[in-house]
């Protein structure tokens, strides 16, 4: 019996490869925390995690996404300090 399509790393390699792409083409940092959680599922795929049902996979892929969403915010976020503060018109 072949596994099924949620438990092959390569698919989720590809759809991070999709992701990723899509980020390129739309920036935001949206689809860049996607992708790394794709990618960080794909490799535990690969090491050998496996007989994950379809619910239990989807949460491990929300769950990475979103600590690598709020990993990217940290890192590329607006920095204290950084707002610009206008005090004249700026056609003047």
């Amino acid at each position: 019996m072949t596994e099924p399509l949620w438990q092959l790393w390569w698919v989720w390699m590809s759809a991070a490869l999709v992701m990723v792409t899509l980020e390129v083409l739309i920036p935001g940092y949206i689809f860049l925390g996607f992708a790394i959680g794709a990618f960080v599922l794909g490799v535990g795929l690969l090491v050998g995690i496996s007989g994950l049902g379809l619910p239990i996979t989807l949460v491990i892929f929300a769950v990475l996404s979103l600590l690598s969403y709020l990993g990217l915010r940290r890192v590329f976020g607006l920095k204290e300090g950084q707002v610009k503060i206008w005090h004249r018109d700026v056609n003047d």
